[in-house]
């Protein structure tokens, strides 16, 4: 055994399971570049002060969650806590907003880090897809972003989740509703986090999980209450933008997300199946964001879905996806010569697009035979002495038992007729 083992918070992801982690990367994106969105790829880590300024200073990512690193004696790097402060900051690095074609769309998938408390769902380092939309102040764009999100957990055969939406407002209205919400929270017995919390962004109070804090809130007032008539307007756009293509979503009017840079839409997907770590994506609209990293006003719109959470809601739900077997057609060698003969055909159908293995450091047929069953491969290729010297070898198909002869100069394009 090894005396090292995964850091806390942490884990290795392994055969089988992988397999299913990679599909579910790739359902996830599927829609994303169906939709002209681009891939982007960002260092893991940044500018620590990317984070506290795009993210927020009063938030528990930037104050207790993330992972600062010390360069040269001065602590200035931190691991990426989440995926859309890196994205813009590579867009505007990049100038890709003055190339003509706005919103620029692109999409990301990678690790991300945050010092939490380990538990069930929740992990200190973490996979997401991510997309975001730079550029555009549109409710059909808020729309499309939810629609393939929504998408996206359909084609893996998700069913048991909810679509949380609200509006948070804009520059203009929220200012007034974040007057009314301090008002309220300085009567209600609040702890000096809290307290502190509340009067640099009263509306992370919101998003307190704690159940006694929440209690306290039942009367908070509501920020849709408080929404200027272009707010108004730009979220029942959204909303109906949604009905019409059949996302079913439900009115959460405290549902605020736990970054600072979100304007307007906002949204959370919750599955029913996860207890409290139940979000698996969300996003919302961060028009002013480009503005708090030295950019240009830049309105954008983005989300990040999670991939541990989405391969945990999947098990919840029963899903298993059918995926293809690693390996098509495994040979397995009786002597030498044969191996060096299969070898080579087992390198000629690799290049000819058919997954296959061969039976390595194996010995004796029925331990050979055995490794072909567990390889999952659709059929068996065994030679030994008196195949070659008939210029043929055995090919098994693995779930009939039928074995049938084969010439070895044929082999790849039967194979190949097979539809391996």
């Amino acid at each position: 055994m090894s005396i090292f083992t995964a850091p806390k918070g942490t884990y290795d992801l392994l055969p089988p399971s992988s397999a299913t982690f990679l599909a579910i990367r790739e359902r996830l994106a599927a829609p994303l570049r169906r939709a002209g969105y681009g891939y982007i790829e960002t260092p893991v880590f940044e500018d620590i002060k990317l984070f506290s300024r795009g993210v927020g200073e009063s938030t528990d990512i930037v104050t207790k969650e993330m992972f600062s690193l010390t360069k040269r004696g001065k602590e200035d790097l931190a691991l990426r806590p989440e995926g859309t402060a890196s994205v813009v900051r590579a867009a505007l690095q990049a100038n890709l907003h003055k190339l003509g074609n706005l919103p620029v769309k692109l999409w990301y998938s990678g690790s991300f880090y945050r010092y939490e408390r380990p538990q069930a769902g929740r992990y200190r380092q973490f996979a997401q897809v991510g997309a975001e939309a730079i550029g555009a102040e549109d409710p059909a764009l808020d729309a499309e972003l939810i629609i393939l999100a929504d998408d996206a957990f359909r084609s893996l055969g998700l069913s048991n989740y909810t679509l949380l939406i609200n509006s948070l407002g804009d520059k203009q209205c929220r200012p007034v509703y974040r007057a009314a919400l301090q008002e309220f929270l300085t009567g209600l017995v609040l702890d000096e986090d809290t307290r502190r919390r509340a009067e640099i962004n009263p509306l992370r109070v919101l998003d307190d999980k704690r159940e006694n804090v929440q209690v306290q809130l039942t009367d908070a007032p509501r920020l849709r209450d408080y929404l200027c008539e272009d707010c108004k307007a730009y979220d029942e756009q959204v909303r109906d933008l949604l009905t019409a293509a059949g996302v079913a979503f439900t009115d959460d009017p405290k549902l605020v997300r736990g970054l600072d840079y979100y304007t307007r839409t906002t949204f959370e997907f919750v599955h029913n199946g996860l207890g409290a770590q139940s979000a698996i994506g969300g996003g919302g609209r961060y028009d002013g964001l480009s503005e708090m990293l030295g950019g240009p006003a830049l309105p954008s719109v983005g989300w990040g879905l999670g991939v541990d959470r989405t391969y945990l809601a999947m098990e919840a739900e029963g899903i298993v996806l059918d995926l293809p077997a690693t390996t098509s057609v495994y040979a397995v060698a009786l002597g030498e010569e044969a191996k060096n003969v299969l070898f080579a055909k087992v390198i000629e159908l690799r290049r000819a697009g058919v997954a296959t293995d061969l039976a390595f450091g194996v010995k004796g047929i029925k331990n050979a035979m055995k490794s072909a069953d567990r390889s999952g491969a659709r059929f068996a290729l065994v030679a030994g002495d008196r195949d070659l010297a008939a210029g043929v070898v055995q090919l098994k198909d693995m779930t009939t038992g039928e074995q049938t002869p084969v010439a070895l100069e044929a082999l790849v394009t039967t194979l190949k007729e097979k539809q391996l």
